[in-house]
């Protein structure tokens, strides 16, 4: 730990951290190496909350002419031991540019608030107009940057603005682009991501590629965006994800870190706890590696564990892509809930227009986001394809899966989700129905708006979501267990208390309705009944000591949004 003791939560400029003496953990030994590494740009992917900014305005302070002579900054840093590169510090006109703030429902907001970004860092430089620098044509364009401006103007704001300062400086200029897919990620989400698209790529294009004023260049955000949509003539890009070894100790504590910050702080007794609830991510092969913002967080708060990380954005687009997905997603998210893990096949290119029709791809975002970590990698058949093993990263994780399911039914008062638990626990038949057709009518199209998606297909999703409420709304209460079989032919959940002595078991068979050989709901629920009957579901629940008379068996039976349990 390399500053003092306060802990300054959500203070992202490096400048400040230093000056305020506050705790900070060194990370200079990122401006080395992605010096040594001489590539003209460089994107680095990692998760949110990873020091992402701080690193950039890390690089900003070190080499930006603006901080000539501010070498106090990195006094005590691994980076100002270097004879070398004390002498680089304050010498290069740098850009800073962050897409953080770049969110919107409609292409056109979005626009606006990418010209009101490129306005300000044009007011930032006014001082260019000062003097003969810029001829009197230049002068008009400058004086016309302002938000509202047309597209085809943005494209080429900011190779102009490194055209004027390398004439200022007389020297190249540094490029730092923060959150760069900030917009691209709400696209997707607000349903304009090709125009979206067709904005950013030559924007990009005479950024970071066809600008003869550029030094060098740093793109950072969380995923990395296939380079068809956005990159397409970006050849000069290095890229960085979570899976490659460069940077890997850059972003993010790594467990020596985090465990001296804690001996500092009089938490040393604390380590396996702090590595239960916060460890787990892996960056190339580098393991142990602990979110900054949680740690600093539980920090601050003297010890106390509290799913930091989880709760400092609306995990929007994870939201979006697990509630409105596949029935086989949800039926992985049991598997990762209950502690397993999955194999899948990882693109570290995500293609957000496979989101909604691709596992894999869904796979791919959540890992690269963090929610996921890998446990093994292996190289299957003649192509030496990459198959991952995959599961939650840590328990902080979990909690906000298990809160992210929780709302499914829950953001809706008019939802009696509860009422419906408490009904079944206390056999309650009648209100068992009436309030799962409620649940039904109101969920439905909520589970059922993928693109892509077909009626159909509703039901599945709607009773596989259904129960993964289940099984984190009860998990205090009791063990969840669920057998499937693929196009929903079968799907029963075994319920066995904790309390083995006092509490009931439960047995529940979901079946759709199948009007070529059931003439009502009523035969349906029948059959489900049956099969439970048939196939003894319950040996394993008496095998484990429990007495029949303690088993409740429920069928559930459905067509469309209605449902029929008995």
């Amino acid at each position: 730990m390399d500053g003092g003791t306060v802990v300054n939560l959500g203070v992202q400029r490096f400048d400040r951290i230093r000056e305020q003496m506050s705790f900070y953990i060194d990370k200079t030994s990122f401006i080395k190496e992605w010096w040594e590494n001489r590539s003209d740009v460089t994107l680095i992917t990692r998760p949110r909350r990873f020091g992402k900014t701080l690193n950039m305005s890390m690089i900003e302070c070190f080499f930006s002419n603006r901080y000539a002579g501010r070498g106090d900054l990195f006094e005590g840093l691994s980076i100002w031991g270097d004879e070398g590169y004390r002498q680089l510090q304050g010498t290069f006109p740098v850009i800073f540019l962050s897409f953080a703030s770049i969110k919107a429902v409609n292409c056109d907001d979005m626009k606006y608030k990418m010209t009101e970004v490129i306005a300000d860092l044009y007011n930032e430089n006014i001082y260019l107009l000062k003097g003969d620098v810029l001829n009197p044509n230049e002068k008009e364009y400058y004086e016309s940057i302002k938000p509202g401006m047309e597209d085809k103007v943005v494209a080429g704001t900011v190779h102009q603005m490194a055209k004027f300062m390398h004439r200022y400086y007389g020297k190249e200029v540094i490029i730092l682009l923060d959150e760069y897919d900030t917009p691209m990620q709400e696209a997707w989400l607000g349903g304009y991501w090709e125009e979206a698209v067709n904005f950013f790529r030559s924007f990009f294009d005479k950024t970071f590629k066809s600008n003869p004023y550029l030094h060098r260049g740093i793109i950072t955000g969380i995923t990395r965006i296939s380079k068809e949509s956005i990159f397409s003539d970006l050849n000069n890009l290095d890229v960085v994800t979570t899976t490659s070894n460069a940077y890997a100790a850059s972003f993010g504590f790594t467990q020596d870190e985090v465990f001296r910050a804690l001996e500092n702080m009089g938490l040393g007794g604390e380590k396996e706890s702090v590595k239960y609830w916060y460890d787990g991510f892996t960056f190339g092969s580098l393991t142990d590696i602990y979110n900054p913002w949680s740690i600093t967080s539980y920090l601050k708060q003297g010890g106390k564990y509290k799913a930091y990380w989880a709760n400092t954005s609306s995990n929007g687009l994870v939201n979006s892509l697990l509630q409105t997905g596949k029935a086989e997603i949800k039926e992985t998210m049991e598997t990762l809930l209950k502690g397993g893990s999955f194999t899948a096949m990882i693109d570290e290119q995500i293609v957000f227009n496979q989101l909604g029709s691709s596992e894999n791809a869904v796979w791919s975002l959540l890992l690269a986001t963090g929610y996921l970590k890998v446990l093994e990698v292996e190289t299957v058949g003649e192509r030496k394809d990459m198959v991952f093993t995959l599961t939650l990263t840590n328990l902080e994780v979990s909690i906000m899966f298990e809160n992210m399911v929780n709302n499914w039914f829950k953001d809706n008062s008019r939802i009696p989700y509860n009422d419906f638990i408490k009904a079944m626990l206390v056999d309650d038949v009648d209100s068992m129905n009436e309030f799962m057709n409620d649940i039904a009518l109101e969920s439905f199209s909520s589970f059922d708006t993928a693109k892509g998606a077909s009626s159909k297909d509703a039901p599945e999703r709607f009773y596989h979501g259904f129960v993964l409420g289940m099984i984190v709304d009860l998990s205090g209460q009791y063990r969840i267990k669920s057998n499937r079989e693929s196009g929903f032919g079968r799907y029963d959940i075994l319920m066995k208390p904790i309390d083995q002595e006092s509490g009931y078991a439960y047995i529940i068979e979901f079946k759709v309705h199948k009007p070529r050989k059931e003439k009502d709901l009523e035969e349906t629920l029948a059959n489900a009944l049956k099969q439970i009957e048939e196939r003894r579901y319950e040996a394993e629940l008496i095998g484990e000591g429990f007495l029949p008379e303690r088993i409740r068996k429920y069928g559930f039976a459905f067509r469309g949004k209605e449902c029929l349990i008995g």
